[in-house]
């Protein structure tokens, strides 16, 4: 039950942390160009790197660190950072064409599911 509630609260926290990091970005910075998400994605992405490399290589802290800090404040900063890892994972655990399988592939089915999805939200 711990985990569940370490999740919970890191998912909230992140989710917020992205509200205000976006907001504070676009109200700065302005634009049509995505610069809140682009620097949450990039920011996330580099925080997943440190933090599993940290928890899993390089400290013998609770493994429920990273139920708080990972999945939960992390999954609710940005699901990028977690697609990353993944690929990142698979690359160097010696799976090079399955990491750019899911590389290229989550890039080009997501957009193309997201197309999908706003032209059958659009329809009347």
């Amino acid at each position: 039950m711990v985990r569940y509630i370490l999740v919970l609260v890191g998912g909230a926290v992140g989710s917020l942390t992205r509200f205000v990091v976006g907001t504070a970005i676009v109200a700065r910075l302005g634009g049509r160009f995505p610069y809140g998400t682009v620097f949450i994605n990039l920011t996330g992405s580099f925080l997943i790197g440190f933090a599993m490399t940290y928890l899993t290589e390089r400290t013998y802290l609770n493994p429920n660190w990273r139920f708080l800090l990972v999945i939960g404040f992390l999954g609710g900063y940005t699901t990028f950072s977690s697609f990353e890892w993944e690929t990142l994972s698979l690359i160097r655990d010696g799976s090079r064409w399955l990491g750019l399988l899911n590389g290229f592939g989550s890039f080009i089915i997501g957009y193309g599911a997201v197309w999908l999805g706003a032209v059958v939200a659009a329809r009347k």
